[in-house]
């Protein structure tokens, strides 16, 4: 039996990966102790889990898009909650002892302690934006070796030190797999292992009584980090589907717009149980966020408007993979977003490519094969 530490960024999309490595490890009879904020944490790893806390910090909602945005998510957020972090999880560290530190890419902190520590440790890269950029992001490697930097230095590591916290020099397991990687340069020892989905205890409910089998379903989310965009989006959206009514019915994660805001024939849900609930869906619109493994994992075909640059990046890869068609999400028409529906409701070539990418993500292996490669870091 091996020990892990795994250091956790509270953000759904990149939390819900970590937990489902996070249940193959101790299915597996492995010690896993979590770090991260203790509200968020425990109702997703239970009352018996143990869960180093390192208390909260509010993520603060940036509304900058391209290299702005990458400038406001490392400045505005990621180089906040490291140093709000980074004593904890040093804390973490000495008092567990673990033998292996996995660190989700952005929480930056644990990759920092646990090189300074001289612990090995994993990189999970739940998204695609450090490993493939989008071209039109001109001065992102450099910016973002000047921020590592300065993380560095504020983990106390000398400078030049030759370390860079978003990926481990002994093991990167990126959540993807060649089909949307491409020929994409990766760190070395990188892995593909595509979508890493687990059990999530805190899975809403779902009205099924209103789901009409008749009818082909199209689930609408764009996530809550969005919201200034939210409300526009989903009204072009909503009129886009009100025509196809008699054939589709649409499914609205409502990310606090008002329930009467969408067509009498829709579902409207705060919340949805998205692992349920994917593999019944004929298409998904979104922001390229979370919801694009989930899809892929059962091959359904998307609409992706993505609005920052990390969902560029994942939104780039799919569209070039033939799995999706994409949009803008603040200035998409009406039509545009019904004939993006319709293309991939009813042009086969893109269920077609949905399912070949499931098929790979399959293969892949997902959290098992994450959680195989982890466990033969702890032996070597």
């Amino acid at each position: 039996m091996s020990r892990f530490l795994l250091v956790v960024l509270p953000l759904q999309g990149h939390l819900f990966p970590m937990l489902a490595v996070g249940q193959e490890l101790v299915r597996n009879g492995h010690e896993v102790v979590w770090c991260g904020p203790e509200r968020t944490l425990r109702p997703l790893v239970g009352p018996d889990a143990t869960v180093h806390p390192t208390g909260v910090r509010a993520y603060r909602r940036y509304g900058e898009t391209g290299m702005a945005g990458v400038r406001a998510m490392w400045d505005g957020y990621l180089i906040p909650f490291t140093r709000f972090v980074l004593d904890a999880v040093d804390a973490a560290v000495t008092e567990h002892r673990p033998d292996v530190v996995v660190a989700e890419q952005y929480a930056l902190a644990g990759g920092l302690v646990a090189h300074r520590r001289g612990v090995p440790w994993a990189s999970l890269c739940t998204g695609a934006l450090e490993l493939a950029p989008p071209a039109e992001l001109a001065g992102f490697d450099d910016f973002v070796a000047d921020r590592v930097a300065r993380v560095v230095a504020m983990a106390g590591l000398p400078a030049g030190e030759p370390v860079d916290p978003r990926f481990s020099p002994h093991l990167v397991i990126a959540l993807s797999t060649k089909g949307l990687m491409g020929d994409a340069v990766l760190p070395p020892r990188c892995v593909l292992t595509g979508a890493a989905l687990g059990v999530r205890p805190n899975a809403p409910d779902f009205p099924w009584h209103a789901w009409d089998p008749g009818k082909r379903h199209v689930l609408v989310t764009v996530g809550t980090l969005v919201g200034h965009m939210v409300g526009d989006f989903y009204r072009r959206a909503a009129a886009a589907l009100a025509p196809m009514a008699d054939e589709v019915q649409a499914v609205f994660v409502t990310s606090g717009v008002p329930a009467e805001s969408f067509p009498d024939n829709a579902i409207a849900a705060e919340l949805v149980p998205m692992l349920d609930l994917m593999p019944r869906l004929d298409a998904v619109v979104c922001h390229a966020g979370g919801a694009v493994n989930e899809a892929l994992a059962c091959g359904v075909p998307m609409v992706v408007a993505p609005v920052r640059a990390e969902q560029v990046a994942l939104a780039r890869q799919v569209a070039a993979a033939g799995a999706a068609v994409e949009i803008s999400i603040s200035d998409a028409s009406v039509d545009e977003v019904g004939a993006a529906v319709r293309a991939v409701l009813d042009e086969p070539g893109y269920r077609g490519r949905a399912r070949w990418l499931a098929d790979e993500f399959a293969a892949a292996g997902g959290a098992p094969a994450a959680a195989a490669h982890l466990v033969a870091l702890a032996g070597a």
